[in-house]
C-alpha cells in the first residue's frame, strides 16, 4: 500500500525543514571575486611580505644615514687632589733649573668634533646598490606570496561550495530514503515484501544520516577555514556562488604555459635581482682594500683655574685610515661574496627545472580535469537513467531491494562528483595561472 498524498507532502515537508536546518542560520551569499578581495584584504601573510618590504626600504635609509656628517659633542669637570706642578721653560726658568709651581686642584674641557666621509673604497655605492636590489626582489617575494594567497582563498572557495553541495545532495537523498522507509513499511505491514526488505532499506537510511553527519562536519570545518581566510568572524556562514565553476577556459599547451611562467614569475625575477645584489656584495667586500678618507673638524675648549685657559682652539682637516690586515684578510670576505653569487646561480637552475615541472604537472592536471566533468555529466546522466528503469523493474517485482539502492546510491554520488568535479576544474585552472604567474 503505497503512501497517500497527504502523506507525500509530509515528507517533502520535512525535507524542506531538514535541507534548512543545513544553512545554520543567517547564510551570506559571497561570489569567488569577493572572496579573493577579502583575502587580500585581510591576509596576514601578506601583511607579513609587506613588513619585509618595510625592512629593506629601512636598511636603505640606515646605508644612507651612514654617509651624513657625524657630530659629537663632550664636556667633562674633573676634580683633582692638588698636584704640583712644576713648569719649565728656558724664558722662566734660572741656570740652575728651577721653575715655577703651580697649584690645580680642578679641571674644566668642552669638545666637540665632527666628520663627513669622502671615500670609503665605494662602499657605500656598492651597499647603496645591493640594498636596492634586495628591495626590489622583496617586492617581487610579496608578489609571489599575493598569487600564493589568491590560490589559497579559491581551493577554499571550492572546498566550501562541494562541502555545502554534498550536504545539500545528501539531505535530499535522506529524504527521499525516509518516504522509501515509511512506504515500505506500509507494505511490510500488509505482506506485500518480506521483512528483509524493509530492514535494507532501514540500514540505507542510516547510513545516510551518518554520511549527513560526516557532510556537515566537513561544511562546519570548512566554513570555519573559509572566515580565517577572510577575516571574518567565525560563526558567519558562508554559501559559495555555483555560478564561479560554470565557464572553463581554454587549456592552450604547455609550452606556451612554460614561456609565459618564464616571463611572469616573480620568483625567477627575484632571483635574478638577488644575483645582482651579490654582485653588489663582491664590491663591497672589496672596498677593505681602499683607504678611509674623511673631513674631520673640531673645537676644544679647555679651562685649569690659576693655570692655562684654552676658550677657541678649532681645528679641521682631511684623515686618512687604512687597514693593513686588510690585505691578508679580505680575501676569504670576497671568496665568500663570490660563493654566495654562484649558490644564487645554481639555486636558478634549480629553480627552472621546477617551472618546467610544475607548469606541466598544472597543464595536465587541468586537461584531466575537464575530462572528468565530461565523464561525470555523463554518469549523472546514466545514473539518473539507471535509477529509473531500476525503480520501474522493482515496481514490477523484477529486481531486489539491494540492486535499487544501489542504484540510488550511485545516483547521488555521481551528482556529488560531478558538482565536485566542476569545482576542481576551476582550482586546477588557476593553480597553473598560478604556475605561470599570472593568476589574479
Amino acid at each position: 500500500m503505497r503512501p497517500s498524498s497527504s502523506r507525500r507532502m509530509a515528507f517533502v515537508a520535512v525535507g524542506l525543514i531538514l535541507i534548512a536546518s543545513h544553512s545554520f542560520g543567517q547564510t551570506r551569499n559571497i561570489t569567488l571575486e569577493e572572496a579573493v578581495e577579502l583575502s587580500l584584504k585581510n591576509s596576514k601573510q601578506l601583511k607579513l611580505s609587506q613588513s619585509n618590504v618595510d625592512m629593506a626600504g629601512l636598511n636603505i635609509r640606515q646605508i644612507k644615514d651612514n654617509q651624513l656628517p657625524s657630530f659629537s659633542v663632550s664636556a667633562s669637570y674633573l676634580r683633582v687632589n692638588s698636584p704640583n706642578i712644576n713648569l719649565k721653560s728656558s724664558s722662566s726658568s734660572d741656570s740652575s733649573g728651577s721653575g715655577s709651581s703651580v697649584h690645580v686642584n680642578q679641571v674644566m674641557y668642552g669638545m666637540a668634533s665632527a666628520s663627513v666621509p669622502l671615500f670609503s673604497g665605494f662602499r657605500y655605492k656598492y651597499s647603496l646598490e645591493s640594498a636596492k636590489y634586495l628591495q626590489e626582489a622583496s617586492k617581487l617575494d610579496a608578489e609571489t606570496d599575493r598569487q600564493a594567497v589568491i590560490q589559497n582563498a579559491i581551493m577554499a572557495y571550492s572546498n566550501l561550495y562541494k562541502a555545502k553541495k554534498s550536504v545539500d545532495l545528501v539531505a535530499e537523498n535522506l529524504v527521499r530514503e525516509h518516504e522509501r522507509v515509511t512506504e515500505f513499511t506500509n507494505r511490510e505491514k500488509n505482506g506485500i515484501i518480506a521483512r528483509n526488505d524493509l530492514l535494507k532499506a532501514t540500514l540505507q537510511e542510516s547510513n545516510v544520516q551518518l554520511t549527513l553527519m560526516d557532510a556537515e562536519n566537513d561544511l562546519k570545518i570548512t566554513t570555519i577555514n573559509m572566515n580565517l581566510i577572510l577575516g571574518l568572524p567565525e560563526q558567519t556562514q558562508l554559501a559559495a556562488d555555483s555560478a564561479s565553476f560554470e565557464i572553463l577556459k581554454e587549456a592552450g599547451n604547455a609550452m606556451d604555459w612554460e614561456q609565459t611562467a618564464l616571463t611572469h614569475r616573480k620568483d625567477m625575477a627575484a632571483i635574478a635581482i638577488r644575483q645582482k645584489a651579490a654582485g653588489s656584495d663582491i664590491h663591497v667586500a672589496k672596498a677593505d682594500l681602499y683607504p678611509s678618507v674623511a673631513l674631520t673638524g673640531g673645537y676644544v675648549a679647555l679651562s685649569i683655574p690659576g693655570f692655562v685657559t684654552v676658550p677657541n682652539a678649532f681645528n679641521a682637516g682631511i684623515g686618512v685610515s687604512y687597514n693593513l690586515a686588510s690585505l691578508w684578510k679580505t680575501g676569504a670576505k670576497i671568496e665568500e661574496a663570490k660563493t654566495r653569487l654562484y649558490q644564487l646561480k645554481t639555486n636558478e637552475e634549480i629553480l627552472l627545472d621546477r617551472v618546467h615541472l610544475d607548469i606541466n604537472t598544472a597543464y595536465y592536471n587541468y586537461v584531466l580535469s575537464k575530462k572528468k566533468i565530461e565523464v561525470y555529466q555523463k554518469a549523472v546522466e546514466q545514473a539518473n537513467e539507471n535509477y529509473r528503469i531500476t525503480k520501474n523493474k522493482y515496481d514490477n517485482s523484477l529486481v531486489t531491494t539491494t540492486e535499487l539502492l544501489d542504484a540510488d546510491v550511485a545516483q547521488v554520488q555521481s551528482k556529488i562528483n560531478y558538482a565536485a568535479a566542476k569545482a576542481d576544474a576551476i582550482v586546477a585552472y588557476k593553480k597553473l595561472e598560478q604556475t605561470a604567474g599570472v593568476i589574479n
